[in-house]
């Protein structure tokens, strides 16, 4: 595309990373060899099968951890001198700032790492640094809905419901998408983060408990109303899935089957195949203790995050397409509830990065050292 026109290039491919469905449409005309003019590229053939994801709240400091400025040392306490007014969140525009943390070259790599995290910066051979992605949101909220769906809006698919809706799950027993939120509490926008949108309701993520969150029962309740609120026998839950099926069957007969029904009747089959599977998968006991060492389970401080890392490999190993893991609660003024850092970046991100370091990790070492690395993005 070339300047006179009303859209510029830059334009059409910041359109086309707006959002995961405006994606897939460039995908298809790339193949059809409209969009480059040429014939279509190579077909490159996916590796990865599951996804992990980790979310911290709040925002972690760029110059403070991967993507290495050294010319900030120079402009630092400087005004940014330019006359652009950015979308900034209290008005005005601070000074610059140079890193926190001393940067150091990583592994053969050679990838810049800062001393935040000490336990991942030995992994950097094991790493992508993306440093291009933006959003125009200044604001939590939107930044949140913007990382999970490409809008900075709600009601649009996330990223796991869309991979759950495009892979389905390879196992009947678990959900395709499990969202692990922190145990200081969720995240801003709460479930919105994973909401499935306009997909079926059946690829929204599905909540796991954290053990460390106030007041959870996860040992046996891992899951909210996931088990009814007084006992049944096995005799009376017999029953009521006969009925049901019934009452399924009484309905494709008569109307052909509907599919609001359809998909109530398969949660409601899942449910109860989670029933006996939650509770297997959430029991961390079955794991060896150098395997709870290795990820912090023995420390104060990272057993919350070290618990959901190791939970996120059993639910892969089982069969789960996308595990959502997020640090930090909801942005509320306290400090250190999240990564928010407006007033003490060293103080805050020093603590908030010694509750994921070594967690994250041993995910990684954990994952590769199960030849499960290769083909789950992380």
């Amino acid at each position: 595309m070339n300047r006179n026109t009303s859209h510029h290039r830059r334009d059409f491919l910041h359109w086309g990373v707006s959002g995961l469905g405006a994606t897939a449409l460039v995908d298809l005309l790339q193949s059809d060899g409209r969009a480059m003019g040429h014939a279509p590229a190579r077909v490159v053939i996916p590796r990865a099968k599951r996804a992990i994801q980790i979310c911290l709240i709040g925002g972690l400091s760029h110059v403070d951890s991967f993507d290495y400025k050294p010319g900030l040392a120079d402009r630092h306490g400087k005004s940014l001198g330019t006359t652009e007014a950015p979308d900034i969140f209290f008005g005005r525009v601070g000074l610059l700032r140079k890193n926190d943390w001393k940067f150091r070259q990583r592994g053969n790599s050679g990838l810049w790492a800062s001393d935040m995290f000490p336990h991942i910066s030995g992994l950097m051979d094991d790493l992508t640094v993306v440093r291009s992605m933006v959003t125009e949101s200044a604001n939590h909220t939107p930044a949140l809905f913007f990382e999970n769906s490409g809008f900075e809006f709600n009601g649009f698919p996330s990223l796991g419901s869309w991979l759950s809706f495009g892979l389905g799950s390879e196992t009947e027993n678990l959900p395709a998408y499990v969202v692990l939120p922190d145990g200081r509490g969720g995240p801003n926008g709460g479930a919105s983060n994973w909401s499935n949108g306009f997909l079926p309701s059946q690829h929204q993520g599905v909540v796991f408990r954290s053990k460390y969150e106030a007041g959870a029962d996860t040992q046996t309740h891992p899951v909210r109303d996931l088990f009814p609120a007084r006992n049944t026998s096995a005799e009376a839950e017999q029953e009521i899935q006969r009925f049901l099926a019934e009452v399924h069957s009484q309905s494709r007969e008569r109307g052909g089957g509907d599919p609001i029904l359809e998909a109530r009747m398969r949660s409601y089959s899942l449910a109860a195949k989670m029933q006996l599977s939650v509770p297997e998968v959430s029991d961390l006991s079955q794991e060896p203790q150098r395997m709870l060492d290795a990820y912090g389970l023995d420390r104060a401080e990272t057993a919350d995050c070290g618990s959901r890392c190791l939970l996120g490999r059993r639910l892969l190993e089982r069969g789960v397409r996308f595990v959502q893991i997020y640090s930090g609660g909801p942005i509320s003024g306290e400090p250190r509830l999240s990564w928010d850092a407006h007033e003490d970046v060293v103080k805050n991100h020093t603590n908030q990065a010694t509750l994921i370091d070594q967690p994250v990790a041993a995910l990684d070492q954990d994952l590769k050292q199960r030849g499960m690395l290769h083909d789950t993005l992380v």
